[in-house]
């Protein structure tokens, strides 16, 4: 009967690795069966997500207004737990209404100033190219006849491109519509992922208990311990950073919108959107923030440009040394190489999400690697410092 068992352990074990293997192969080179079963359910990940940021808001809430006590009833309980999400999303809504009372109306302001220079710019960089062209022409002659053939070309292919332009206006316009109908599509499961978080944040004891009691039919008794342990430590790196993440990008976009007003800078709503928005990718963020930025600075006076360019150098400075540290701590783990390919990794894939919560999953994966690598050299009886295996080390390369 026990040899039995075995067989059907393994059985069980190949053919869940299989699917496993296949999973995978079809989510990165396949059909990405996985990726459309998650499109399915999108709001409840989006509920999830908004549970996960607004739970420690609750217990805070819980804790500091209600101290817990022994007697307390169920019908206690459930009242302190909605008192408890109704405050969390108050001290939401609050923050977004301040956000957008102060933010909004600026922003529609750059938003519409930038429409209206359109022409002066373009004249402005029109003006630019003409004078770096000229001078070049002028002390290159082989390049000029050069760039009149290439023209010559690029106007050919030009109305040729008009010709066929009208049977691609179709197009256009489905995209156009399509993008439209994904906005709302997004507003509704939105909608719907918010619903499904409170939900979740009324319910989260009951699902950490079907958790673990999943995990106990699951793994042997003895394993449970370490599987346990292992979810809180992902938890925390999670945690730790997305939230610190999140926390940390609103601080940058306060700070940028606040010292761009005192220097005066153009669209100073637009660029401290910009600059907090992105921040929340990490190490390539600061960057693919300010350079937009700046050229819109650019397009108003070059010397602003020049000092909004130092502007978030020291900015990014404040954020990487001072600001980023205190919040976030070394909750990954990662060295910068690690961070850098997690973004690259994850971008390639997923996009944005990605290239966000790519360091995150990076971070776990690592942390679990470690720990089996450490597990095998203590049952080898090594040692698991890393400096033992350098050189000079216990086990590094000996000098010859």
């Amino acid at each position: 009967m026990e040899r039995k068992n075995n067989y059907i352990s393994m059985g069980v074990t190949a053919f869940l690795t299989a699917a496993a293997v296949l999973l995978f192969y079809d989510t990165l080179f396949g059909g990405k069966v996985l990726l459309a079963l998650l499109e399915t359910v999108r709001p409840i990940l989006y509920g999830a997500f908004i549970a996960y940021l607004l739970a420690p808001m609750v217990n805070f809430f819980e804790r500091h207004l209600f101290p817990p006590h022994p007697g307390r009833k169920r019908s206690q309980a459930m009242l302190i737990r909605t008192v408890g999400i109704l405050l969390a999303w108050l001290m939401v809504w609050f923050f977004f209404y301040l956000l957008a009372s102060v933010l909004l109306p600026e922003l529609y302001k750059s938003v519409l100033q930038l429409i209206a220079n359109v022409d002066k710019y373009y004249q402005t960089i029109s003006g630019w190219v003409t004078s770096l062209s000229n001078h070049l022409l002028e002390t290159n002659p082989d390049l000029a006849q050069q760039i009149v053939e290439k023209l010559g070309d690029y106007f050919q292919d030009f109305g040729k491109w008009l010709s066929g332009l009208l049977p691609q206006l179709q197009t256009v316009m489905t995209t156009v519509s399509g993008g439209v109908w994904s906005a709302v599509n997004f507003v509704m499961d939105l909608l719907v992922g918010i619903i499904a978080s409170v939900y979740l944040l009324a319910t989260k004891e009951r699902c950490a208990a079907y958790g673990r009691k999943l995990v106990y039919s699951l793994f042997p008794r003895e394993q449970v311990g370490l599987v346990l342990r292992g979810t809180k430590r992902a938890d925390t790196i999670f945690s730790g950073f997305v939230r610190g993440k999140l926390l940390d990008s609103i601080i940058i976009g306060i700070l940028c919108f606040v010292c761009c007003s005192i220097l005066k800078f153009p669209y100073t709503p637009l660029v401290s959107v910009f600059v907090g928005v992105t921040n929340v990718i990490p190490f390539f963020g600061p960057f693919l923030g300010a350079i937009p930025s700046t050229f819109l600075i650019l397009l108003v006076s070059p010397r602003q440009a020049l000092y909004f360019v130092i502007f978030v150098l020291a900015l990014q400075q404040l954020d990487g040394n001072v600001i980023g540290p205190k919040i976030l701590g070394n909750t990954t783990g990662l060295s910068s190489l690690w961070v850098i390919i997690a973004i690259l990794v994850g971008g390639g894939f997923f996009g944005v999400a990605g290239m966000f919560f790519g360091v995150p999953v990076c971070a776990c994966l690592n942390s679990l690697i470690n720990f089996f690598v450490d597990a095998r050299l203590r049952k080898k009886g090594l040692s698991p410092d890393s400096g033992e295996y350098a050189a000079g080390g216990a086990y590094g390369p000996r000098p010859e």
